[in-house]
């Protein structure tokens, strides 16, 4: 089989291209390559910037849309963000590099039920996707209860996600991972989590069965980019790499160490996360232990919680009392005094705070 060259190209439609040609070459700086015929010119074609165009006279095509991508919008076409070509081509200049732009959060308090049937919806790779934050608070967090049904290999390539906080944690069964600069693939099992700073590469390999995780990012839509260069594993491990700041971190729920939660009549497990982000966010696993809860307020900027096993009822000033289940979630706003009263003996709570250094305090 011969390897013959291949290229593909944009057409545009003109109504007197010598009039383009200064605009596609000095405005723009592509590249005039052909233009014929030579006596009455009525088709040229550029390239430049990774396109190819073909500008015809006469061509019974649209406009069209063309976007420049460059970490230099300011120095490109004298600064100009939107621009219209002679033959009626809108030309946009944006951003090369995704930058994660977090919306001020919408604060507010919802509880979100499982029992109230949220939809599942097939995302990314074939996997089933819960919001578990329908305001998603203005746009500043998404929360998913991720599963995949039948398990096995996963369809998934090496990419990365522009976002500034992301934490995967598994709830049920177990799945493999492969990260940059993190050695070899790693099974990340129920009650475990792993960070996933600004823009480190990984890939999702083979899932369980049964298995389920939650993911939150900030902010709610960021984009995915698939990094089709990379191969994973990538050498060993450099855990002293940062990210935009942010360390991976993998916390192992059996090497955890118990500790008093905020909540009086509690314990928690702090997972590191904290430290690894330099307080971004702050995640834990809290379990009642016994005894009267308490009271408290917080001042953190998003407070979201996910209840993992047990119940619980979730007292909030002004707002009717709130019965809660493995499954369900709720997102208490800064300020608002809440209380978790009714606890069964086995309740166990994942607790996600930007910042994670935020405060707490018991009230009366």
């Amino acid at each position: 089989m011969t390897n013959n060259p291949i290229r593909a190209e944009v057409l545009l439609p003109t109504g007197e291209l010598r009039n383009d040609l200064p605009f596609y070459t000095k405005v723009l700086g592509m590249r005039m390559d052909t233009i014929f015929p030579a006596d009455d010119p009525t088709t040229a074609t550029f390239s430049g910037h990774g396109l190819n165009i073909r500008i015809q006279k006469g061509a019974p095509v649209q406009p069209g849309v063309l976007r420049i991508l460059t970490d230099d919008v300011a120095g490109f076409a004298d600064g100009q963000t939107e621009l219209f070509a002679p033959n009626g081509t809108k030309v946009e200049i944006a951003p090369l590099t995704p930058v994660a732009e977090t919306p001020a959060v919408a604060h507010e308090f919802q509880v979100r039920r499982l029992r109230d049937e949220a939809p599942w919806i097939i995302g990314r790779a074939g996997m089933h996707y819960r919001d578990l934050i329908s305001s998603r608070l203005g746009g500043a967090i998404i929360a998913s209860h991720i599963r995949i049904p039948d398990g096995g290999p996963v369809p998934d390539m090496v990419h990365y996600h522009t976002v500034g906080f992301q934490l995967i944690f598994c709830y049920r069964g177990w799945v493999d991972l492969l990260y940059e600069d993190q050695g070899e693939m790693m099974r990340l099992h129920a009650g475990c989590c792993v960070t996933q700073p600004p823009g480190i590469r990984h890939r999702v390999v083979y899932a369980s069965p049964d298995i389920e995780v939650i993911e939150v990012g900030v902010p709610a839509e960021h984009v995915t980019t698939i990094d089709h260069e990379m191969e994973l594993p990538n050498g060993p491990a450099n855990p002293d790499r940062e990210w935009d700041g942010q360390k991976f971190v993998h916390h192992v729920k059996d090497k955890a160490v118990w500790q008093p939660f905020r909540i009086p009549g509690f314990k928690a497990r702090d997972t590191g996360i904290n430290a690894g982000t330099k307080g971004v966010a702050g995640i834990q696993v809290a379990q009642f232990e016994r005894g009267e809860t308490a009271k408290t307020v917080h001042d953190a900027d998003i407070h979201f919680t996910f209840v993992m096993e047990g119940g619980m009822t979730l007292r909030a000033d002004g707002q009717a009392p709130s019965t809660l289940e493995a499954g369900d979630a709720f997102v208490i706003p800064p300020g608002l005094a809440t209380q978790y009263t009714e606890c069964s003996d086995d309740l166990e709570l994942l607790e996600v705070a930007l910042r994670g250094d935020f405060g707490s305090e018991v009230v009366t």
